[in-house]
């Protein structure tokens, strides 16, 4: 993005706006099994907060709190390891792929909770996910930028 413009409202406000936003991203994914919602919509809304502070704050802001290569890693994390590996670790105690009641093992209270805590393991995965593909895709399509492939 070229020049950053300041404007005192706007500026306030998003101070005030993107906690909440980013709260709520976390509230509708931690609904989303119960309620309409889940991991991508929660990933939208957390990716929309960071959009937000960029426009208003300035690309700068954005790399300081969130850099190049750790949202690299953020986009291969989420699927890699929640979704990928939530699925590979049912396989390895006898079920099938994503089937959470076999967790049963490791996770407390039996197979009923083990479904419940595997859902919402992948469900994070899947926010970590969208929020940085959408993130990645935003800086992809400003004007001058390289993204990750040159800067990781």
């Amino acid at each position: 993005m070229g020049e950053r413009w300041e404007d005192l409202i706007i500026e306030t406000i998003s101070r005030i706006l993107i906690p909440f936003l980013q709260l709520y991203s976390l509230y509708v994914l931690a609904h989303g099994h119960s309620s309409p919602g889940g991991g991508f919509q929660g990933g939208c809304i957390f990716s929309g907060s960071l959009i937000l502070m960029m426009i208003v704050f300035g690309r700068e802001e954005l790399r300081r709190r969130l850099p190049d290569r750790p949202l690299f890693l953020l986009c291969a994390l989420g699927v890699g390891i929640f979704f990928a590996g939530t699925g590979a670790l049912c396989m390895a105690f006898g079920g099938e792929f994503l089937n959470y009641g076999f967790l049963d093992a490791i996770l407390p209270r039996g197979p009923v909770m083990a479904r419940y805590y595997g859902m919402a393991i992948v469900e994070t995965g899947v926010q970590i996910t969208v929020m940085a593909v959408m993130v990645s895709i935003f800086l992809k399509l400003l004007v001058g930028e390289e993204g990750c492939s040159s800067n990781c």
